[in-house]
């Protein structure tokens, strides 16, 4: 069993493999409902390009088929499974697989004890960059929001190991080819020709990424002091035996880390921005728990509406379209047989807005998540990190603590005022964000 973490790069150009190979066996007759391929060679890959996203394909899909259902990317056959029912199902056919990867997935935050005051740093940053700013200016949301996630996994992955901002720039940039050309995958599998522009590029964008990542591995063995600055990548170096192990690592904590987050952010500050109420809320809460503290361990668990914030956010924005699965043996899922070596999409998205678990989804509404109404479903209904024990996201409680940290910082000392005329639309790629920079104004509190 091949296994496609959420945010893992690697796992899903294995899936994008998986595609372009065309494996026989995959081929076989299933009796799941779906639909037929337009043409022999692309499959269903032109109605997936008419609906502007996999997500949105997703959308129809299971609307006319169901909680379980196929389609075919080129000669591949695919099952989506868009159900808290199907998640539960398949996820107890993946019990029995553990890796060397996921088990570093399980524990590696565990044994990191200095992200926290990374975080505050970070967020202290930004807030002073903020108080130069004028409530006349127009600032993009995007932009800081990403700024801060970036940098918030790079001194927490390499700490000052990364000092440099020519080395911060050039990673970034070099990171942002890798996932444009990602991206692309989506809508056309098809691996570009060896000497084509997007081959050159992408090759050249994961050789220095290579080099920068070996430089700074070189420098923790030459310099890091464990006993004080436990870093994420000295966790990872200790695990992950081979090169390929260790970039794989680095890629998906760099994607759930500050992809994912920075995108998670802009939504929550965009969605606090034009609800009110909610933003009253958040403030008392930041009163009554911390006062004038910054979040530590005592108190971090106190911050349960600050959480129902990011949750909400989650679900509300799609951050995290679909994940999927690959599989080499038979399985079951809704009294169907699924071949082997068949993509097993699970449809997030779609589970987040189904309004059998989700009244009026479209609706943000922090109050979903509080205990009563968490106790109402389906332990799968919320999977935004993934399922299936230690196969979730590595990165999930770095995910909210860096984004609580980055919410109180920022709203106990600025209100955010979006600015008017702007038509917010979401782009569901890997990771929903924005189609154009969101911008706002910030006023500071008294």
């Amino acid at each position: 069993m091949l296994d496609f973490a959420i945010f893992a790069v690697t796992f899903f150009m294995m899936l994008v493999g998986a595609v372009i190979y065309l494996m026989p066996s995959s081929r076989k007759a299933t009796s799941v409902p779906g639909l037929d391929p337009t043409t022999k060679e692309d499959g269903n890959l032109s109605d997936i390009g008419r609906a502007g996203s996999l997500h949105e394909f997703l959308l129809d899909l299971h609307g006319r088929f169901g909680d379980i259902a196929s389609f075919w990317m080129g000669r591949q056959l695919v099952i989506s499974i868009a159900s808290p029912e199907l998640f539960k199902q398949h996820q107890n056919n993946l019990k029995h697989v553990v890796t060397q990867s996921s088990t570093l997935c399980y524990t590696v935050f565990m044994f990191i004890g200095n992200i926290n005051t990374i975080c505050i740093q970070v967020a202290d940053n930004l807030v002073k960059t903020l108080e130069n700013k004028v409530k006349e200016e127009h600032l993009s949301l995007n932009q800081y929001m990403i700024a801060y996630a970036f940098k918030t996994v790079m001194n927490s992955l390499y700490g000052d190991a990364m000092d440099d901002e020519k080395d911060i720039i050039a990673m970034r940039g070099h990171y942002d080819i890798m996932w444009s050309e990602m991206e692309k995958r989506i809508a056309d599998p098809t691996v570009p020709e060896d000497g084509s522009p997007r081959a050159i590029s992408l090759n050249l964008a994961l050789k220095e990424m290579r080099k920068i990542v070996q430089n700074i591995i070189d420098f923790r063995k030459k310099n890091g002091k464990k006993s004080e600055d436990y870093l994420l990548i000295d966790r990872i170096v200790e695990h992950m035996k081979t090169e390929d192990g260790i970039f794989s690592e680095i890629l998906t904590f760099l994607i759930g880390g500050f992809h994912t987050a920075g995108n998670l952010l802009t939504w929550a500050v965009y969605f606090l921005a034009t609800h009110e109420e909610v933003e009253k809320k958040l403030l008392k809460e930041i009163k009554n728990v911390l006062g004038d503290d910054d979040i530590s361990a005592d108190n971090y668990d106190q911050l349960k509406y600050t959480k129902q914030i990011i949750d909400e956010t989650m679900r509300c924005a799609v951050v995290a379209p679909w994940a999927a699965r690959y599989q080499d043996f038979d399985s079951e899922l809704g009294g169907h047989k699924i071949p082997k070596k068949t993509p097993v999409i699970h449809a997030l998205g779609v589970s987040l807005q189904d309004e059998r678990q989700w009244p009026q989804p479209k609706i943000f509404d922090p109050e979903r998540f509080n205990e009563e109404n968490i106790k109402k479903r389906p332990h799968l209904a919320f999977s935004p990190f993934g399922f299936a024990g230690r196969r979730v996201c590595p990165g999930r409680k770095f995910a909210y603590l860096e984004s609580a940290i980055c919410l109180v910082s920022l709203f106990r000392r600025f209100k955010f005022h979006l600015v008017e005329g702007q038509v917010v639309q979401p782009v569901f790629g890997l990771v929903t964000h924005s189609e154009d920079d969101i911008w706002v104004t910030v006023s500071k509190r008294k």
